[in-house]
């Protein structure tokens, strides 16, 4: 098959650039105020920030475990108090499981 020849392209006009009128001139940087600071000390004090508020974090949840540590013993201590007798019947049962055990282990 014959391949058709693409026509050469024309010759474009010279696009004529126009000049600004004025050059803008770069502004001037203002004079910072504050000290410049280094790229460690930067990062240095964002981990900072990142240590204090995970150690809140921790702190809040220590204290939580510790509030319901205690609401666990005064649970315990107040139904020890509330039924001395369930907890004298229910520790010879709970030594009977034991002696099963072994039994169970020698055959």
């Amino acid at each position: 098959m014959a391949t058709a020849k693409k026509p050469a392209p024309k010759a474009a006009a010279p696009v004529k650039v126009k000049t600004p009128a004025k050059v803008a001139k770069p502004a001037a940087k203002p004079a910072s105020k504050t000290a410049p600071v280094s790229k460690t000390a930067k990062a240095i004090a964002k981990l900072s920030s990142s240590i204090a508020k995970l150690t809140e974090r921790k702190d809040k949840i220590n204290a939580e475990i510790t509030a319901l540590r205690d609401q666990r013993t005064t649970l315990k201590v107040a139904s020890a108090a509330v039924a001395p007798k369930a907890a004298a019947k229910a520790a010879p049962k709970a030594a009977a499981p034991a002696k099963t055990v072994k039994r169970a282990a020698k055959k």
